[in-house]
């Protein structure tokens, strides 16, 4: 049978009708931290604000897995519903959907046990260690449901219903919108309302995914007897590999920032990096967003040798990818005292250092597009290693040389330089090995 939304036409007003689902719904997954942090700037204070980006890399690591497994698991059945293998694809999304959910469930477990030591291993200190635990303890009950609706958000894609996927995810954003508001404003549960209200939204999409891929049989993929294939797995990992290095390392560069920031300029200094990271979530949301609505598009042309349409497909994305970048940049500065204002009172110290940082950290949006697109791009091909390379370099090394070099020559204003010379050094990168591979993957004549 065959896929009627992976089989489609190469033309931008296709591409991006299939996409937009996609990149609505990162959008909407971004704004949970976003909503979260904002209502507990507003409400409980900039301490509790700084607890919740000292909490992140934590939750991170969970969202690394399950990102992980999504996109990879994403790029072998797209693959093989081009290859016309349905059955097998079903046979593959069960047994890593179970595989996931058995880890999440193991990982979440030890998470309470050492919780404690984690917390303060994070960097926190004693005057917000208590919003610390007041957060993570009950976000962490909802973790194997976070790595669900993960896996399933490229799942839906590569199903050729990303229009359901987005559905339900804003749905699960809606919710955690409205129960910030009655948790934190109404029933006055502080920073522990803030992660309840997180949990629930990412329960409804997990829990309908669940059932929609058990009991939809009409769909290209759904739940099967599962069959255990440990290579499957392995290849799954390496896949999305590269999605996970991104967030691990997002999750290393982050505790790096809080502790540069907290020793430069103090609790202050953590609460101003965190305003920008978490703009940066939603203003790289598009680009991750539709990065991920065509990897499926990608593989599935790959699978079945429509070379003509890998070429057009390239040339669309590096366009999008770039004019993203371009508005991104331009509004960034053109709007960084409003955007800071989301977060820190006009004129206080807070708001100051996040504009300054703001008008250095959005020229990075320039080449960020592109890097986040070549990595997902080789993932859809199946190169991990080439996507892990990429992202590791990116995300990580780059990013961490930078981090400690600059803040070290220049102090905070090397903070706010450091993302955007590595992500300079890594699109470098992403041309060498795009160039390098076209022989390999023909997007490129």
């Amino acid at each position: 049978m065959i896929d009627q939304g992976l089989e489609r036409k190469i033309t931008i007003p296709s591409i991006l009708k299939f996409a937009l689902p996609s990149m609505v719904m990162m959008v909407v997954m971004s704004l949970y931290t976003v909503v979260d942090g904002m209502f507990v700037s507003r409400l409980v204070g900039t301490d509790a604000f700084s607890a919740v980006n000292i909490v992140y890399p934590l939750l991170s690591f969970v969202i690394a897995l399950g990102t992980m497994f999504g996109t990879g698991i994403t790029a072998i059945v797209s693959r093989k519903l081009g290859e016309g293998k349905q059955q097998e694809a079903n046979e593959n999304v069960t047994f890593i959907t179970l595989f996931a959910v058995g880890l999440g469930i193991v990982i979440t477990i030890l998470s309470f046990v050492f919780l404690e030591k984690i917390i303060y291993m994070l960097g926190a200190n004693e005057d917000i260690y208590a919003y610390c635990y007041a957060y993570a303890f009950p976000l962490l009950i909802f973790q194997p449901a976070n790595i669900l609706q993960l896996e399933f958000q490229s799942l839906f894609v590569a199903n050729g219903k990303p229009h359901i996927g987005l559905t339900v995810t804003v749905a699960g954003g809606l919710a955690n919108v409205i129960l910030d508001y009655v948790f934190i404003g109404v029933f006055h549960m502080g920073i522990a309302g803030a992660a309840v209200a997180t949990g629930i939204g990412y329960c409804i999409p997990a829990f309908f995914s669940i059932f929609y891929f058990t009991f939809n049989r009409k769909a290209q993929l759904h739940f099967v007897k599962p069959k255990m294939d440990w290579r499957v797995l392995l290849n799954s990992m390496t896949n999305g590999s590269s999605e996970m290095v991104s967030n691990l390392s997002g999750s290393i560069t982050t505790f790096l920032f809080n502790i540069i920031m907290m020793r430069l300029v103090g609790n202050e200094g953590v609460a101003a990096i965190s305003i920008l990271l978490y703009l940066d979530f939603v203003l790289i949301a598009i680009s991750l967003g539709y990065s991920m609505g065509v990897a499926p598009l990608f593989s599935y042309n790959y699978g079945g040798g429509h070379v003509r349409k890998l070429r057009k497909l390239y040339k669309i994305s590096v366009g999008f990818c770039m004019g993203v970048g371009v508005v991104m940049t331009v509004g960034t500065l053109l709007f960084s005292g409003t955007l800071a204002s989301v977060f820190a009172e006009r004129g206080s110290r807070v708001y100051e250092l996040a504009t300054a940082g703001l008008m250095v950290y959005a020229f990075g949006y320039l080449f960020k597009g592109y890097n986040i697109f070549s990595s997902a791009m080789f993932t859809a091909f199946g190169d991990g290693k080439v996507s892990a390379i990429l992202s590791f370099m990116r995300t990580l090394v780059f990013l961490v040389a930078f981090l400690i070099g600059f803040s070290v020559l220049f102090g905070v204003n090397g903070v706010w330089s450091a993302s955007l010379a590595a992500e300079f050094m890594a699109f470098a990168l992403a041309v060498f090995y795009t160039i390098k591979k076209k022989s390999a993957y023909h997007y490129l004549p």
